[in-house]
């Protein structure tokens, strides 16, 4: 039985009879019986753990099977016995982070670099209610994650214990949720966790784990034979029909057709498709809420569509035809007095030809073949770098600017900076050949979990954070899991010491951040000192106020084994 909405179960006259009456209906036998395999003695270091094979054993064991490898994790009690199981897996890395919107951000940045989902284990519905923002992210990546979150005991929910909650309603927006009903039904459940996480280009995936289905016996082979299985099949690409795929080259020939490319992933082979598509047809061709994007000098340069309403209607006012691939079609991030939420003009004509589920590369290779393209007219054959120096003091251009004529060539830059980072956007495409991950979904506190996760999946690459300050102190305790895991993660902190995107908006409606506005927008009294947070955390850093001083920071950070934050204090 499940709490209601008032919290409460309706339970007629249980006494503490009835409640032992209730545990037995219920297997209370067996929690008992595995209770008694952990003893005191257990805990106290003196007797030998048991080794019964358990629903978290073989929770835990079947995703290693499947590839999984890699946990991010805040447990509470009722995931005790996940945390057993996850100390003992062969093959399962496990990460600790410090608030559980690292540990969804981190399992996002990791599936994206990685291309397989990571587990995050969660502590019941508050628990995971902490990680959310970034689940919202990750859903808008079409990142494959699975969360496995920890419930109370079946026999216990009735009684609305002060951490129960509805985990139902919390997990229904985020993707596809399962509640594990047994012991022996974590395997199956896992498996179809794997499935759904994988499909297409990615989902989320819920797993809820009552308790006791954790601690509850399994059969000791359950599991352990190599089984193949739907989730361990590569599944078939998902690209659309003949018949929409010629409607779409149609509408690419007409006088103001236009390609609108958004999505979990657009490759180095992509990128090259679509400046082939654009030279050889003459076409618009734009991106549009890209999660991961390869650039650098040796790339086509496609246009990436502006963020603001008045920009992104001008960017398409001469759209007569669109293709919208791998997104739905462009809408404004918020809606404004006297603004339409359509990027698109009313009057043009406009198909969705696949959403976040194709294949892109697929799908570009027919669209290409519709078109008589040869993919191979995107090659570039000339580096359009280096990035132009840039000195003096650091503001919102000269910023990114800087940190884009720093990047390594392969890193992966993650950036969180909305008002600081069009400098970076602007260049990204005259840098050193670099993977992006974008933050698209909005929500604040994505950027250095991100980081965490990218680090993680790539050890061999360095990891570049462009961070805003407001919103790095969001989940500012992810640099103690870079401390903790030594990542080469090299953060970049955007110091302008204000909420600069809402001043700005404030200015285009109309309004001024004045009087208490302004202590809404400001970020001071006291001033976030940025070095002292990071040495708290275990992290070097530095404070720089120059762009010669900030290049310089980043090479020699580069030069650095494991984290340092850079401080880059804005004028």
């Amino acid at each position: 039985m499940r709490p209601g909405r008032s919290g409460r179960p309706t339970i007629s006259a249980v006494t503490n009879q009835d409640s032992v009456s209730n545990h037995d209906s219920v297997s209370n036998h067996d929690s008992v019986s595995n209770h008694d395999s952990v003893t005191e003695q257990d805990i106290d270091g003196a007797g030998e753990p048991s080794t019964n094979r358990n629903g978290a054993d073989l929770l835990i064991d079947t995703a290693a099977k499947h590839g999984i490898d890699i946990c991010f994790a805040n447990p509470g009690t009722t995931e005790l016995h996940l945390v057993d199981a996850l100390g003992r897996a062969e093959g399962m890395r496990t990460v600790l982070a410090l608030f559980e919107g690292v540990v969804s951000g981190a399992a996002d940045g990791y599936a994206r670099i990685a291309g397989r989902p990571a587990l995050g284990v969660f502590h019941l519905g508050p628990g995971f209610a902490n990680s959310l923002a970034n689940q919202h992210n990750a859903r808008r990546h079409s990142t494959p994650m699975i969360n496995v979150i920890g419930d109370q005991a079946s026999w216990h929910l009735p009684y609305d214990a002060p951490l129960s909650s509805d985990i139902d309603a919390l997990t229904g927006w985020t993707g596809e949720t399962r509640r594990i009903t047994s012991a022996a039904d974590c395997e199956q459940a896992m498996i179809d966790a794997i499935t759904s996480a994988t499909t297409g280009n990615g989902n989320v995936a819920n797993l809820v784990v009552p308790a006791d289905f954790a601690w509850g016996e399994v059969d000791a082979a359950a599991g352990l034979a190599d089984a193949a299985s739907a989730a361990t099949a590569s599944p078939a690409a998902i690209v659309p029909d003949k018949a929409a795929i010629d409607a779409a080259a149609e509408f690419l020939r007409r006088d103001g057709g236009a390609l609108i490319v958004g999505g979990a992933r657009v490759s180095e082979r992509s990128l090259r498709m679509l400046g082939a598509l654009r030279d050889s047809v003459g076409c618009g061709v734009h991106l549009s809420r890209v999660a991961r994007i390869e650039l650098g000098n040796d790339l086509p340069n496609i246009a990436e569509l502006p963020y603001f309403p008045e920009q992104l209607s001008a960017a398409l006012a001469g759209v007569s035809a669109a293709v919208v691939l791998g997104r739905e079609e462009p809408v404004t991030f918020f809606g404004y007095p006297d603004q339409p939420s359509v990027a698109l003009p009313a009057e043009a004509d406009r198909m969705v030809l696949a959403d976040a589920s194709a294949d892109l590369e697929a799908t570009l290779e027919l669209l290409l073949s519709a078109l008589s393209v040869d993919p191979e007219q995107g090659e570039v054959t000339e580096r359009s770098g280096p990035v132009p120096e840039v000195s003096g003091p650091l503001n919102a251009m000269t910023i990114g600017q800087a940190f884009a004529s720093a990047i390594p060539a392969d890193a992966i830059v993650v950036a969180e900076a909305v008002s600081s980072g069009a400098g970076y956007r602007s260049q990204a495409s005259a840098a050193e050949r670099h993977t992006l991950l974008a933050i698209l979904g909005g929500a604040i506190g994505g950027g250095l979990p991100s980081a965490v996760g990218a680090a993680v999946a790539a050890p061999d690459r360095r990891v570049l954070c462009l961070q805003a300050d407001g919103s790095g102190l969001y989940t500012i305790q992810s640099l103690w899991t870079m401390a903790r895991e030594n990542l080469d993660v090299t953060v970049v902190i955007c110091a302008n010491r204000i909420y600069k995107i809402l001043e700005v908006e404030l200015e285009r409606a109309g309004m001024a951040a004045v009087g208490q506005a302004k202590d809404l927008v400001d970020l001071d009294r006291p001033t976030v000192e940025f070095t002292s947070l990071a040495a708290g955390f275990g992290v070097p850093s530095v404070q720089v106020d120059s762009c010669e001083a900030l290049v310089a920071a980043i090479e020699e950070a580069g030069r650095t084994p494991g984290p340092t934050l850079i401080e880059a204090v804005m004028h």
